[in-house]
This record gives structure tokens, sequence and C-alpha cells, in this order.
């Protein structure tokens, strides 16, 4: 299962909107796509349902059909994770819905990652909830690329994230707080990796298969730059030049200042577009004249088309997704 977690921990740079084209994209493509939200704010479900879908699926505390329910019997205490609802969004593309109350199992969560040190049989089994969860649902919809969003932090929920996923995509946007966020994060996924490595060879042997945790990074997206002349504009410019090094160095662990192959592609702000894509629930790309992108929209429209199915065919050929 080729699993990607779509991670930074600075927030605001388009991440989930990322998460949520590259889907589409994928499935337009070709590929059975399994879409996941672990963030507990849910801003990927908040955009790919409407309000009455999500009073269906957040009814009350329970809410069976979320991510939060598939895990409910594991931190009741009552039992382990159930397999969790598939909500459709097209043919190929389903997605894992997401819940505020996954904020409720941070603590769980924390305090079970160092008793994995200590071989305890629970302490794996709430670490890898997500990925047990996921991989069942991936199989049960013949998913050949599971997509993860999360939250922008550092926490418990997005370690747990992370160890479910075999690779990272950064967003950054060209500007002086991701270049901090890339400098956080590198370090910090490094640690993840390690500690897991360390606790996974002391697993019990009543478990059986178990997320490896590679956590491999693929590159960066720069996202919302800005353009003039076809090229950045001054001001994004003086920070989008330093992106290739402070990624190589914080992110990938080497001195590589001049290696350009670390960016995956870039992705322009499609302001006019985000109201219109969000009013008709579907990708900015998918947009027609019936949803009101007319005139210039029209082209705006198929200029992220080009942008998206680049991006995702780069990001395939990097994670070995056959095309």
């Amino acid at each position: 299962m080729i699993s990607i977690a779509f991670f930074n921990n600075k927030g605001g740079v388009g991440k989930t909107s990322l998460v949520y084209h590259t889907a589409w994209m994928f499935a337009e493509l070709g590929h059975r796509v399994l879409a996941v939200d672990l963030d507990p704010q849910s801003n990927l479900s908040i955009m790919a349902l409407d309000e009455e879908r999500l009073e269906e699926l957040w009814p009350d505390n329970d809410n069976p059909d979320t991510l939060h329910g598939a895990l409910a019997p594991l931190v009741g205490g009552t039992g382990d994770v159930r397999p969790a609802h598939i909500e459709s969004l097209a043919g190929p593309l389903g997605m894992l819905v997401g819940d505020l109350a996954l904020s409720r199992i941070e603590d769980d969560l924390s305090t079970e990652w160092p008793r994995c040190l200590e071989g305890r049989e629970r302490a794996f089994r709430v670490t890898t909830a997500f990925w047990r969860v996921i991989r069942e649902a991936a199989d049960r919809h013949q998913a050949s690329l599971v997509l993860i969003d999360v939250g922008p932090n550092l926490g418990a929920i997005n370690r747990a994230a992370l160890v479910a996923a075999s690779h990272v995509v950064v967003p950054v946007a060209p500007d002086l707080f991701s270049l901090q966020g890339l400098r956080n994060l590198g370090p910090t996924l490094r640690q993840w990796r390690q500690s897991w490595s360390q606790a996974f060879v002391k697993r019990p042997a009543t478990l059986m298969e178990l997320p490896k945790g590679e956590m491999n990074p693929v590159g960066y997206v720069l996202v919302q730059h800005a353009e003039r002349l076809g090229r950045p504009t001054k001001a994004y410019g003086k920070w989008e030049r330093q992106l290739p090094e402070v990624y190589s160095e914080s992110v990938v662990g080497q001195s590589d200042a001049f290696s350009a192959t670390n960016q995956i592609h870039r992705i322009k702000h499609y302001r006019s577009l985000m109201p219109l894509a969000m009013a008709a629930r579907k990708p900015m790309f998918a947009l027609r004249s019936a949803d009101g992108a007319i005139g210039a929209h029209q082209t705006s429209v198929q200029k992220c088309h080009e942008d998206f199915t680049t991006l995702s065919r780069e990001i395939a050929r990097r994670v070995g997704l056959r095309q």
C-alpha cells in the first residue's frame, strides 16, 4: 500500500486543498484512491461534503461512520478498531471522514508511544490504530493509493498518522514561516522514524503485520506562489530561492544547496476558482460553465488541470506508483 501524508507544521499553505485536488486527479488518471482526513479540524471532509451530508455523519458524540467511530472500541477499552465507513466521492475515489472528536485520543496516543519501546501490546495497537483502519479500508476499496491529510502541528495525532505513511509530501509557501516550518519538521520526522524503528523490533509476536513508518520524503510542493511575466515576484522570490537548501538540509538531511529535484511542482493560488469549486463540490480543474466558470475562468480551469496533472504524475513517478 502506497500511503502519502501531506504534512507541514506550518498552516495556511494549501495542504488540504492539495490533498483534495490530487485525490481527484489521481482518480481521473485511473487509480483507485482513498483520501483520509486525520486532521481533527476535518477541513478535508468539509471541503468534500455538503452540510446536509456532514449533519448525517456527525449526528452526536458517537459518529459511527467517521474515523473516530472506527477507533471508538479501542479507545473506549471495549475492543479493537472496527472497519471504517468509506464515503464515496466518485467511483474510484473514496474518503474516510474526519471528526472533531479525534482530538480526544491525543492523550492516549502520547501515553502509549513510549510504551511501545517496552513491547506492550496495547501500546502498539493504539499507535498503529490509524494504519490498521486505513489498511483495511484500502483493501476493501481496492485502492492503489492512500492520501492522508493531517493538521499543522507536531503532536501525537500527527505522529501516529505519519507512522501510517510510507511517503511524505511537504506543501510550502514562499515565505519565512515556511522556511521555519521546514527546519522544525525535518528533525522531527527523523526522530519519529528513528523512535519507531527502535520500537518496531520489540513488537509482540501476537501482532502480525505492522507499519514500518518509512515516512520517505518525496519532495515539496510550492503553493500560492505569485508570478509576474513568468517569474516569481521579488518579495516571494527571496524566500523561494532558499527553499531547496533548507529542505535538503532539514528534511532530507543532506547539504545539497543547489539541488532542484526536491521541488515536485509549483501550484498557483487559483483564488477566483476556489469559491466556485466549493459551491459545486468538485475540484477546480473540473469546473464547467454551468458551475459559473465562464470567460477568463475557463483559461484558469485549463491551467489548473495542467498543473495538477503534472503534479500527480510526478508524485506517482517518485513513489513508484504505476501510471
